[in-house]
């Protein structure tokens, strides 16, 4: 299936929000400590119809930490309209774990669907049910035109885009820095520069979660964007320039600089490729001023895991942009997006409560969250750290773009052990084979976007 995409509104490459995704976020201070409007109730905007005795079944590929947050969400759900809210567990692929249900004939009422590309082939494939008149009233109130128009397929609207991410970040242990004398860096070249000063410490500087390949694309990602700029990422995005392109050279090469330093890497090469995205967190803050690592890339959500350790954010847990490869830093966005598979009162009716800003205040105070909608009082995120990230994000309004991968078809960008998520494990296991790499890439891509 050939994945038509929104060239104009995919992974965010401003300067300004790279400025001001963490404007202060390094320094010391109570970041991690609750400011502002702190409150267990719930704020009422959007009248919700009752639903009493209806039973309504939601699948997501969350777990842990993720999960049991939104479940708060959709408590307060039953809570106002009497409804019962099954969270349904999904495996990636999403869209094949869905395929299997609906084939069954037992779709869930909701899907929250992480990529692009997802939306578009539950729209082909005639899963997906266009989003009701209520939810679009909320749509319309409280999110830009770039946020609308990335859940809409043909001028229909099917997708209400709940949850964001920031995943050009970059958190670090604090203690380790000052230990080393370490300071932010803004360039790749002082990244690598910084590496080497902590490993010099005594402590290995980069976390990396080789066993999930979408981490990889993310590493991919940012260089890309980055250092070849934003038309040459929409243009790879869509397959308008092929694998082989010199650009991908460049920065595959770029990021062989650290893949290509296993001494660099916690655990190594072997041990990056065993580690999963969770531990690759957690290592990085546990085992006081001598972690397994250092510094872990990943977006906004990786403040959930932290949470699992006892670093409090904005102080034992800092953060900076992901550093600048070319002539600006990059910012790449991913986000869910809830997505009606029944055309029911509830399924409906569950689609306005996720498009308002009273079920994201919920996930917002859980920590490990960021919303695309407009219209939710930044008072509701816990610290300074995640309130600033929002911030900027919603400062983007449209001019951003969506990350690459969930951009493509998902049997080359979203799928374990297939496609770019292979290809780049096999990339990290052996950097120095880039021609390798390219030619398996495009010749992947070019299959993926032909069926």
């Amino acid at each position: 299936m050939r994945t038509t995409l929104r060239t104009s509104r995919a992974a965010v490459t401003l300067a300004a929000i790279g400025a001001l995704t963490l404007a202060g976020c390094g320094a010391d201070s109570d970041a991690g400590e609750p400011k502002g409007k702190q409150t267990t109730e719930a704020p009422t905007t959007v009248q919700l119809p009752k639903l009493d005795g209806e039973s309504i079944q939601v699948a997501a590929v969350w777990s842990g930490p993720e999960q049991e947050n939104f479940t708060k969400v959709l408590n307060e759900f039953e809570k106002r309209t009497g409804a019962n809210v099954t969270f349904v567990p999904a495996q990636d692929p999403i869209v094949n774990f869905l395929g299997t249900k609906i084939a069954g004939g037992s779709p869930p009422d909701v899907a929250m669907l992480p990529q692009v590309g997802a939306i578009q082939q539950a729209v082909q494939r005639k899963w997906a049910k266009p989003v009701g008149p209520e939810a679009r009233e909320q749509l319309a109130k409280n999110y830009s035109k770039g946020w609308q128009d990335l859940g809409a397929v043909d001028g229909t609207q099917y997708g209400v885009y709940y949850k964001a991410a920031n995943k050009s970040l970059i958190w670090y242990n604090n203690t380790v820095f000052e230990n080393a004398g370490a300071s932010a860096p803004k360039t790749w070249k002082d990244f690598m520069a910084t590496a080497e000063t902590i490993s010099a410490s005594g402590v290995t500087p980069v976390s990396i979660a080789g066993a999930d390949g979408w981490t990889l694309t993310d590493w991919f990602e940012n260089v890309y964007l980055s250092q070849a700029g934003p038309e040459k990422y929409d243009q790879l995005a869509k397959h308008e320039i092929k694998w082989t392109d010199p650009s991908v050279k460049d920065a595959l090469t770029t990021l062989g600089q650290l893949f290509g330093k296993p001494s660099l890497i916690a655990g190594g090469t072997d041990g990056a490729l065993q580690t999963e995205f969770p531990a690759s967190v957690t290592q990085t803050f546990s085992g006081g001023d001598q972690p397994k690592a250092a510094m872990v890339f990943e977006g906004d959500f990786v403040t959930v895991n932290i949470a699992q350790t006892d670093a409090k954010i904005g102080t034992e847990a800092k953060v900076f942009p992901f550093p600048a490869v070319g002539e600006k830093a990059p910012v790449v966005t991913g986000g869910d997006a809830a997505v009606a598979l029944k055309d029911s009162k509830g399924a409906q009716a569950l689609l306005t409560f996720l498009a308002s800003p009273d079920a994201a205040a919920i996930s917002a105070a859980a920590g490990g969250f960021i919303s695309p909608n407009k219209s939710l009082d930044a008072a509701a995120y816990p610290n300074d750290v995640q309130r600033d990230i929002a911030k900027a994000l919603i400062a983007a309004g449209d001019d951003f773009r969506f990350d690459m991968s969930d951009q493509m078809p998902q049997s080359f960008g979203g799928t374990p052990g297939k496609g770019e998520w292979k290809a780049l494990q096999d990339f990290l296991k052996n950097p120095k084979d880039v021609a390798g790499i390219q030619q398996r890439l495009e010749a992947d891509a070019a299959k993926a976007y032909k069926s």
